[in-house]
């Protein structure tokens, strides 16, 4: 069974939505474009990526850490909320900082 991105805790409700993202392929195509918008704008919080990609904050935020090629980062203020926040970066990249 293919793992899907809803928490056990979660009505049944999203779990529909997490089983419908799968088989339509749109959380690949998200993740895919979350991929994309880190290797150009590494070290970004996932606020400022989706500033600078098609996803909304919530999409993306949501499919970061699915994504296997992505790690997270130093946590920094963020230029969109001004409160701590994780940063994502492209696995074994050496801009990744502690």
């Amino acid at each position: 069974m293919t793992h899907l991105p809803a928490r056990g805790s979660d009505p049944t409700s999203s779990w529909d939505a997490a089983q419908h993202m799968v088989e339509t392929g749109k959380a690949a195509h998200q993740r895919a474009i979350a991929v994309s918008a880190v290797h150009k704008h590494p070290g970004m919080t996932s606020n400022e990526l989706s500033k600078l990609c098609t996803l909304g904050r919530h999409q993306i935020a949501r499919r970061l850490p699915e994504c296997a090629e992505l790690v997270k980062g130093p946590q920094r203020a963020c230029t969109v909320t001004g409160h701590k926040a994780v940063t994502w970066y492209v696995a074994g990249s050496q801009q990744v900082a502690a």
